[in-house]
């Protein structure tokens, strides 16, 4: 038997509405309906209301019966816990790897920040934050703890809205996120065990900037 076509849709309908809420094309506090998403996307409601009962479990929005669907932003408070438990993960990774990682490896974290830096002559924010977060799960995957990559891809793409906001805001912070990932690289290639202090202070700092 053939995929249903709702059940392609509904994935459709939700990859383009998340979307949406990642470049905030869907601003937070942004209130829609399902006959407005019916409309701008050309579906009909048994997909998008599938699209936003998931996209409400990750907690990207809130359907209210009264107000319909507002659009969720991410508290400080929850912003600030997610970072705090990235150092403790990221900086275990670093300290995993460090003193064992491999040419090829290294290699897979070098073609990622020569990427980057196209994207950042273009200014191309977009693709600077997916690569951004690439970066650091490249690590995650080199260190081999399932567990701790499940925790980050959890929050991957919350992250990936929170970086995007502030990288919009002020673009030339790509040239600070990007010097971290080099003095990082350069540190593993070396089994320099300072890359934990490192990964650390970057995270660190990174919280602030988006405190700021």
């Amino acid at each position: 038997m053939g995929t249903k076509p709702e059940l392609l849709l509904k994935d459709i309908a939700y990859k383009q509405i998340k979307k949406g809420i990642l470049e905030e094309a869907y601003q937070p506090g942004t209130i829609l309906s399902e006959k407005q998403l019916v409309e701008s996307l050309s579906m009909s409601k048994t997909p998008i209301k599938s699209a936003i009962e998931r996209l409400e479990a990750e907690g990207f929005v809130v359907v209210s019966s009264k107000r319909g669907i507002i659009i969720q932003d991410i508290s400080i408070d929850r912003i600030n816990d997610i970072y705090n438990l990235r150092i403790a993960l990221e900086t275990f990774n670093c300290e995993q790897i460090y003193n064992k990682i491999t040419e090829t490896e290294i290699k897979y974290l070098d073609d990622n920040l020569k990427a980057a830096e196209d994207y950042i002559k273009e200014l191309n924010v977009n693709k600077f934050a997916e690569l951004d977060h690439e970066f650091h799960l490249i690590i995650c995957e080199i260190a081999g703890n399932k567990e701790i990559k499940n925790i980050l891809l959890n929050y991957n793409e919350h992250l990936y809205r929170i970086t995007l906001k502030h990288l919009n805001k002020e673009p030339e912070r790509m040239y600070k996120f990007h010097d971290d990932h080099v003095k990082l690289l350069n540190q593993l290639r070396n089994h320099d065990r300072e890359c934990v202090t490192s990964m650390k202070i970057h995270l660190e700092d990174s919280k602030k900037i988006l405190f700021q």
